[in-house]
């Protein structure tokens, strides 16, 4: 039995995205439940994915796109390619997964030297015709035999100048008939053919080259950063057309059933009359309000008000909404669960759920967890004083600054310097994706609220202005002027995305304030989670912060800064080095007693601060070598000194301190002397610390905090190892439980980092009393990568080049380096059933690895402050999955 490949629209249904796309599977259960749509067919994704390997289509396909066709000219009672009256259609990507502007459309297609006076006559109105067919060409140019558009604009440029227009509408049939003619020959000069006057080879070429798009470098880099499979493929929809520029009786615009920018439940969009799709996404003419709408055709207002409510109880999401009004009768040509803003997507969330639309596992399963992020950061302080260079719309909410940039090229060049780029551009299109993922925030002189730039931004969760109209780009000079002043490329120039504002200059910034609607949705996450979420934090700062934002302990504190490593602290360097240069261990004791001292207290301000959630307090890690100078700078010191002459203690310093230096240097450092192998042959620092852990817990305990400290030895990877070290520990807290004369509870654990504490964490257990997997360097060791070496050198390539799905130090491994995790987690249970287990690496942030670590059973996972939100989202999203997975297996 031949496969269906080709659906009309009454034969598909919502819940066929995956074979229909998301666009085809909306058009098909907006026709079933009686919208007006313009009728029409879809080829599913499966064509597509055969597509992909074969670059041809099967004559079964053939045949039945011939057949779906033969019905749509039988519904329209139009002739494809007639000379009295042709039928002319719309040619669309649609993706299962919704990729807004990422693939190609072609629009008018069936127009040619007879069909376009057959329209003209048939519609009364020769202008319509003739800028149909000029719009066709210049589209099917661009997108089936990729003529550069600005070919075709520069010719309607040049007409426009000629007669004295700015605007395209004032462009009259006569105009048009001058520019077609011009426009065939640029195709003829670039292809070395004559434009394609055969509507059926049009229509199989624009059905080809949107299969095409599946795999252009846009659609490649929009999945690359959103994480869509390559493996989906696109459908494509051929649809009756529906013009939007027939006269000042229609239009076509896109709407939202509430506001994309702040969620607010307000009908919120924008039309152009007499303009088609295109004029509106592409930012070509700025858009009118909707509400505008209401007052010239206040029937179609009404009616495109009612459906769109319609749809979005049907759905239970907030929906966006493509129309064309054709001589007042309005048609609804798309809909799909829209784009928004991490803001928006909360706010809306929250509110379906206090409509009765949906359930809070729903709510917390609509919110993108790593979206959310872009909210917890800063915005301009409101008491800054600005220089605004202009204003203009307000299209996707956060402040951003940098350097203007003009060219997505460059700004994927600079971005890659490490500088903070501003992308400037007329208007954005598709081709300028790679550009935008970099960028700090999108600045645009055109367009709307419903503009590619603006679209794409909101879905990023990137800062976006535009329309601003008051900024004149230069592209060439790569600068653009405003109010008799220049900005050029590498000025530094910011953008406030919640108010429109332009300004020169860097901006001072405040700490954002979650708003009612965030914390009541993670209050909810936190009913339904079942994962602990702590945070990674090294100072009383980090650790009232991460409560601010619902951290329950923290899972890792790392002591290192405490002694001056990464520039905190610079004043205990010294004393570090003081303990590392000592000869002997009276030296070294000395030393370390005055570190004890200053560590005390770090760990009594960090108790204090978290009091009472658990704190997991993590040894000295780094070699010992990473508190002192770098060797090649003091041997240059050295050599300078004796080339002067220079004799005495300074000297005899300096030469000292490069001799034991080159002593501690190792060839593979980061699998060297550090973690715990320094407290098994200098015990002394390990015990320091642990009773500078135990000194001001017992102080805490005794002005009433409940403080249980947990103490966790590094690179563990030998029983004996932890055997010793929880050994040392239990002895200094039995010591100084004496001397305080109080008694409190503590635990001793280990990370685990290396493979052999993973298959050996049965023995392990019988003295750890929790692990805590550092999975930056358990993938490190389980792979055999150096983290900087291989993303420095080859790890992008193995994702670009599907090796790896992704990098495995940002998302984990689950066939590998999880599995690592889930033998350490099985093996420690059978020792010590009640051991509790976390993850302190920065998977810990990551919502993937997180649905991960709540299926292995862990106990909790620990992150970066900022993160934490993120973390206790994706916890409650894991839980609502697991949750809805089991319903759905428990059913018939």
């Amino acid at each position: 039995m031949t496969r269906k490949s080709v659906y009309l629209f009454e034969e598909g249904r919502a819940d066929m995205r995956m074979l229909l796309g998301g666009k085809g599977a909306n058009l098909a259960e907006m026709t079933v439940i009686g919208l007006p749509v313009p009728p029409g067919f879809t080829i599913t994704t499966e064509v597509c994915r055969e597509y992909q390997q074969t670059k041809t289509l099967s004559p079964e396909v053939l045949a039945q796109i011939d057949e779906a066709l033969a019905k749509l000219e039988q519904k329209m009672g139009k002739k494809f390619g007639d000379s009295t009256n042709p039928l002319l259609v719309s040619v669309r990507s649609g993706a299962p997964v919704s990729m807004p502007g990422m693939m190609d459309t072609i629009l008018n297609l069936g127009l040619n030297d007879e069909t376009v006076e057959a329209l003209a006559k048939a519609t009364g109105n020769e202008r319509f015709a003739w800028d149909a067919y000029r719009r066709f060409i210049q589209m099917f140019s661009n997108v089936v035999l990729g003529i550069p558009l600005s070919n075709f604009e520069s010719i309607l440029e040049e007409h426009k100048h000629r007669h004295g227009f700015t605007q395209d509408i004032e462009l009259q049939a006569e105009h048009f008939k001058q520019i077609v003619p011009e426009y065939k020959a640029v195709v003829e000069k670039f292809t070395g053919k004559p434009f394609p006057m055969d509507p059926r080879e049009q229509l199989m070429a624009a059905i080809h080259a949107v299969f095409r798009s599946w795999d252009n470098p846009r659609a490649q880099v929009y999945r690359k950063v959103n994480k869509v499979p390559d493996t989906l493929g696109t459908a494509v929809n051929v649809q009756a057309m529906a013009f939007g520029n027939m006269g000042e009786d229609s239009a076509t615009g896109v709407c939202f059933t509430r506001n994309p920018n702040t969620g607010e439940k307000e009908f919120y969009g924008e039309y152009l009359p007499n303009a088609q799709g295109e004029d509106v996404v592409a930012g070509i003419r700025t858009p009118y309000p909707i509400a505008h709408l209401k007052e010239t055709m206040p029937a179609v207002y009404e009616q495109l008000y009612n459906m769109c409510e319609l749809l979005e109880s049907h759905y239970k999401d907030m929906q966006d909404i493509e129309f064309t009004v054709e001589r007042g009768k309005l048609y609804m040509l798309q809909c799909r669960n829209g784009k928004r803003t991490p803001i928006a997507s909360i706010k809306i969330a929250v509110d379906l759920v206090k409509e009765g639309k949906i359930t809070k596992d729903e709510a917390i399963l609509r919110v993108e967890p790593d979206k959310v992020v872009n909210i917890l950061h800063p915005a301009i302080d409101p008491k800054a004083k600005l220089d605004i260079l202009a204003t203009g719309l307000a299209a996707s909410p956060g402040a951003a600054s940098g350097i203007a940039v003009f060219d997505p090229d460059r700004a994927v060049a600079l971005a890659g310097e490490g500088k903070k780029v501003i992308m400037v551009r007329p208007e954005t299109s598709p081709d300028d994706i790679h550009g935008m993922v970099v960028s700090q925030g999108i600045l645009t002189s055109r367009g709307g609220m419903t503009s590619h730039a603006a679209i794409v931004s909101r879905g990023m969760g990137k800062p976006c202005v535009v329309g601003c109209e008051a900024i004149k780009i230069d592209l060439e000079a790569r600068l653009f002027t405003v109010n008799g002043r220049t900005i050029k490329e590498g000025d530094v120039i910011s953008i406030d995305g919640a108010t429109g504002n332009v300004m020169a200059g860097e901006v001072p910034v405040v700490d954002p304030e979650l708003s009612p609607e965030f914390r009541t949705l993670l209050e909810w996450a936190d009913e339904i989670k079942t994962l602990g979420v702590r945070a990674n934090a090294d100072t009383p700062k980090d650790a009232a912060l991460a409560r601010e934002f619902g951290a329950t302990g923290i899972g890792l504190c790392r002591t290192e800064h405490m002694f001056g490593q990464g520039g905190y602290h610079p004043e205990r360097m010294a004393v570090a080095r003081e303990m590392i240069l000592a000869e002997t261990k009276e030296e070294r004791l000395a030393a370390l007693e005055k570190l004890r001292v200053m560590q005390r207290e770090d760990f009594y301000e960090i108790f204090k601060a978290m009091n009472p959630y658990p704190v997991t307090i993590r040894l000295l890690d780094p070699p010992l070598h990473e508190f002192l100078p770098d060797e090649e700078d003091l041997a240059i010191e050295v050599a300078l000194l004796r080339e002067k002459g220079a004799s005495g203690e300074e000297l005899k310093a300096k030469e000292e301190l490069l001799r034991k230096v080159r002593a501690l240097s190792e060839m593979n450092p980061m699998l060297g002397f550090r973690g715990c192998r320094l407290g098994m042959i200098y015990p002394e620092i390990y015990e320091m610390q642990v009773r500078a852990i135990f000194e001001a817990a017992a102080q805490c305990n005794k002005e009433g905090m409940n403080v249980e400290p947990e103490v966790m030895h590094p690179l563990v990877g030998i029983v004996t190892e932890i055997a010793f070290l929880k050994d040392l520990t239990d002895r200094v807290a039995k010591e100084v439980m004496e001397e305080y004369g109080v008694t409190f509870k503590y635990m001793v654990g280990t990370m685990i980092e290396v493979p052999r504490a993973a298959v050996t964490a049965d023995e392990i257990a019988e003295y750890a009393q929790f692990f805590s997997f550092g999975t930056n360097d358990l993938t490190q060791t389980t792979f055999g990568f150096s983290r900087d070496d291989a993303e420095g050198k080859f790890l992008r390539q193995y994702v670009d080049q599907k090796i790896l799905p992704e990098n495995p130090f940002v998302s984990i491994d689950r066939r590998g380096v999880g599995r690592v995790v889930e033998i350490a987690c099985e093996l420690g249970r059978k020792t010590r059933p009640d051991i509790k287990l976390g993850v302190c690496g920065e998977h810990g942030g990551d919502p993937a690895s997180i649905e991960f670590f709540h299926n292995v059973g862990l106990t909790y996972v620990s992150c970066s402050p900022y993160r934490v939100p993120v973390a206790r989202l994706a916890a409650a999203q894991a839980a609502a999955k697991a949750r809805g997975a089991k319903a759905g297996a428990g059913t018939v």
